[in-house]
C-alpha cells in the first residue's frame, strides 16, 4: 500500500479535514457523520472542476449539505467550506478514496440522488460545462454505478449541458 501510495493518503490533509467535518456532524452518529463528510467533499468536485468554484456553487452545495444533515444554513456553510479546503489542499488527491469510501456505505438510492446533485451543482451557473459533466461521469464509475444509471440522471440535466446549448446570437 505504501508503494502504490496509498497509505500517505490515510492520514492526508484531505482526511483530518473530513474528520473535522465528521465532527461538527457528531450528534448524528458516526455513520451519518461519515456519511455526510463524504457527500460534502464529493459534491466539490463537479464544482472546482473548472478549477472556480462559482458563489453559486457554494451556495447550492450549502442548502443541498443543509436539507441532507438537518443543520442550519451557517453550519451548512462551514462545512462547504471545510470541504472546500479539504478539496484544495489535497488537490484531487483524495477524490477517488473518498468517493470509493461514500460507494461502500451508500445504498443505490443514495449514489443516484448523489449524481444528481452533482448535476445540479454544476448547472448552478445555468451550464454545464463539458468538464464538469465529465468529472460527474468519472464520480459515476466511481460509485460503481452503470454508464444507463449515469445517463439516466444525466437527462434531467440534459437542456442545461453547454455542449448541447445553442450559441448566442
Amino acid at each position: 500500500m505504501k508503494w502504490l501510495g496509498l497509505a500517505a493518503a490515510k492520514g492526508s490533509d484531505g482526511g483530518n479535514r473530513l474528520e473535522e467535518i465528521e465532527r461538527i456532524l457528531a450528534p448524528f452518529g458516526r455513520d451519518k457523520a461519515r456519511y455526510l463528510a463524504c457527500f460534502a467533499y464529493i459534491l466539490t468536485r463537479p464544482a472546482r472542476a473548472d478549477h472556480q468554484v462559482s458563489d453559486d456553487e457554494a451556495r447550492l452545495m450549502e442548502q443541498l449539505i443543509a436539507a441532507r444533515a438537518g443543520v442550519s444554513l451557517t453550519q451548512a456553510a462551514t462545512i462547504v467550506q471545510i470541504a472546500r479546503e479539504a478539496a484544495r489542499q489535497s488537490g484531487g488527491t483524495e477524490d477517488f478514496l473518498i468517493t470509493r469510501e461514500f460507494e461502500r456505505f451508500a445504498t443505490r438510492e443514495e449514489k443516484l440522488e448523489l449524481l444528481d446533485c452533482l448535476f445540479a451543482i454544476g448547472a448552478a451557473d445555468d451550464s454545464i460545462l463539458t468538464v464538469e459533466d465529465n468529472e460527474v461521469r468519472r464520480v459515476a464509475s466511481e460509485l460503481n454505478l452503470e454508464h444507463s444509471d449515469y445517463i439516466e440522471v444525466r437527462r434531467k440535466h440534459i437542456a442545461k449541458l453547454k455542449v448541447l446549448q445553442r450559441p448566442a446570437d
